[in-house]
């Protein structure tokens, strides 16, 4: 994208042919996510599936909702939520990995 693409407001724009792109990116994801679940990998499967889940909530943030573009306050808004994230998915892990380390009465 070349500086010249802003609106009259000064804002950068996307091409229509770049969220076509982008569009065709997001059906394709969203057909191999399909694909995935109906494969026989085990445990694979959601590992996948949220791999896939994450390049679309990629693309989406960058395309979609400019993130690439933003300065300041819309960029440490994402920042801080994928650290809240980060420590709600650690509380979990933890939790579901040390689920067998302490006995449970009555078992």
């Amino acid at each position: 994208m070349s500086v010249e693409d802003r609106n009259a407001r000064g804002e950068p724009t996307t091409s229509p042919r770049t969220a076509l792109v982008v569009c065709a990116a997001l059906l394709i994801l969203t057909g191999v996510s399909i694909a995935v679940a109906h494969l026989a990998l085990g445990g694979w499967n959601a590992l996948l599936t949220l791999l896939i889940a994450a390049v679309q909530a990629v693309l989406i943030g960058a395309f979609y909702m400019r993130i690439r573009y933003a300065h300041g306050l819309p960029r440490l808004v994402v920042v801080a939520a994928l650290l809240w994230f980060a420590i709600l998915l650690a509380g979990t892990l933890d939790d579901v990995l040390t689920r067998g380390w302490v006995p449970v009465l009555g078992k």
